[in-house]
């Protein structure tokens, strides 16, 4: 098939070469000039160092030339682009045109979900696919075995692209839960950047395994408050992609975090970990909508204080375990009721 990746960064680069690997015509698209003259001639993204980028994939900076007679466009840009970059391939892309998000985040000032704002673009008809999971682009990149969930409302979709993407070291299910996928791929960048603070604060091993509980329990409750299902958070777009980006060395927001533990300020961290950290964004879209939609979500709203109010790291912990006691699940709640 001929498929075009929108988005050259660390993302868009392994997914391209997961393409290109498994026989499809393979064309990467970088909004700049310059970015994609660099690609062409080095043949290698330096957010990759050291892989090198199979000659077979074409790189251009044309929107046009890379959306013309496409099967599949792949949209692997970072969060605050998305809407942009669906905006620019309207009119463009084949009618039929399979749309594989791979993007991972909820858009900063609205809160939504990338597949609204694709369905939105693009019609209610459209194809729309959303992947994610425990994918480190360093990791895919070098073929290092993983695996993926692809979400679509029509199951049938979703397989069309489990059969574009799945091969010896990529592996790939399928769900029709799209809302669960996405905020899982979302909110755990909120929760890996509170695990990088926690360690810049010294904290240990047990503070990790509390934060990510917690932190999976928010994950939860929100996605079903928003029409998701709890299964999918437990699968790999939540626990499994929330354990690899809270604890693995390649996470940009796991980095940021330890940074702001440490004492630097948020645009201080993001801007040592030179690449775009989504928890940020994320963390203000879990905030309000915690708000909006009356969920409990303490770690995020910490986060937010932390991130955007100034409020130090260490008087938000402080506050998160001197809160009232609580049974921990609503299950052992009721149990508890029976008595």
């Amino acid at each position: 098939m001929k498929i075009s990746v929108f988005g050259s960064g660390a993302w868009g680069t392994a997914i391209a070469m997961v393409l290109q690997e498994n026989g499809h015509d393979v064309t990467m698209w970088s909004k700049f000039k310059a970015e994609a003259e660099i690609l062409c001639k080095n043949r290698e993204n330096p957010l990759l160092a050291g892989v090198k980028l199979p000659e077979d994939i074409h790189i251009t900076c044309d929107i046009e030339s890379a959306a013309d007679g496409i099967g599949a466009a792949v949209i692997a840009v970072p969060s605050f682009a998305l809407r942009d970059t669906a905006e620019a391939l309207r009119g463009k892309i084949p009618k039929d045109c399979l749309i594989i998000c791979v993007s991972k985040g909820i858009e900063k000032d609205t809160s939504n979900l990338f597949s609204g704002i694709l369905t939105d673009i693009f019609g209610e008809t459209a194809p729309i696919v959303s992947v994610s999971g425990p994918t480190h682009a360093e990791e895919v990149s070098r073929q290092t075995p993983t695996a993926c969930v692809a979400a679509a409302d029509d199951l049938a979709v979703a397989e069309r692209v489990q059969d574009l993407l799945m091969n010896e070291y990529f592996r790939v299910y399928t769900t029709t839960d799209i809302i669960g996928v996405e905020l899982g791929s979302a909110l755990k960048n909120v929760i890996a950047l509170c695990a990088g603070i926690c360690d810049g604060l010294g904290f240990g091993d047990n503070t990790l395994a509390m934060l990510m509980t917690r932190g999976l329990a928010e994950m939860a409750e929100l996605c079903v408050k928003m029409g998701g299902r709890k299964e999918t958070i437990a699968g790999l777009a939540g626990l499994g992609d929330l354990i690899v980006t809270c604890m693995s060395r390649h996470s940009r927001n796991r980095r940021a975090g330890v940074m702001i533990g440490q004492g630097l300020s948020p645009q201080e961290a993001m801007d040592k970990v030179g690449a775009v950290v989504e928890g940020y964004f994320a963390a203000k879209a879990a905030y309000e909508l915690s708000k909006t939609l009356d969920v409990e979500m303490p770690i995020c709203c910490e986060a937010y204080k932390v991130l955007y109010e100034g409020k130090p790291p260490l008087m938000a912990m402080r506050e998160l375990m001197g809160r009232e006691r609580k049974i921990e699940s609503k299950s052992g709640e009721e149990i508890w009721a029976a008595k």
